[in-house]
């Protein structure tokens, strides 16, 4: 198993195959800027919550990276997310709809109390038919999860550690993994 691609984004700086990407924002903002500059095509990326965005503009600034043609069905991929934090962040925001003195539950934030979402929302956007999984784990140990996944139908896996503990702290180091 090799990683022929990998993205590491953090709230101060973002690496995409061992080269520096500028970036003039710092923060969840960051995200924003990484999605206007190479994705800027999916209205639905402002609805969702921090974890699914960081995840969908990591994993598609990777397939750029890769050539990889848009559209095209594939089930020979798989998506394998794993971090700490499940989606704590967003959690937060909709427990903050359910008080009992301020009760007006929020369906919007609601479906992102699901940490398996950004694996989804990347398998969605992508066309990918095969294995989508999130697992939650207490350290970054990714590459047993991202093994154990490749099978006779698996040829290859977009996926690594995924973490958002706030807008100020989070991690996106996600890789293209083939055999």
């Amino acid at each position: 198993m090799k990683q022929i691609h990998h993205i590491l984004i953090l709230p101060d700086r973002v690496v995409v195959d061992d080269q520096p990407v500028t970036i003039t924002t710092q923060g969840a903002d960051i995200v924003t800027e990484l999605y206007r500059r190479y994705m800027n095509d999916y209205p639905k990326f402002f609805k969702m919550d921090l974890l699914s965005r960081l995840g969908l503009v990591a994993a598609d600034i990777l397939l750029q990276t890769e050539g990889a043609e848009r559209g095209a069905e594939r089930d020979d991929r798989a998506v394998v997310i794993v971090n700490r934090h499940a989606s704590l962040n967003n959690d937060r925001a909709y427990e903050a709809t359910i008080q009992p003195d301020n009760y007006f539950p929020s369906p919007s934030l609601f479906v992102y109390t699901l940490p398996n979402v950004v694996a989804g929302e990347i398998a969605i956007r992508n066309h990918y038919l095969g294995e989508t999984a999130c697992y939650i784990a207490a350290q970054e140990d990714v590459e047993p999860l991202i093994a154990s996944t490749f099978n006779e139908h698996t040829t290859s896996v977009i996926g690594g550690w995924l973490d958002v503990t706030d807008e100020k702290e989070f991690i996106a180091k996600l890789s293209i993994w083939t055999h």
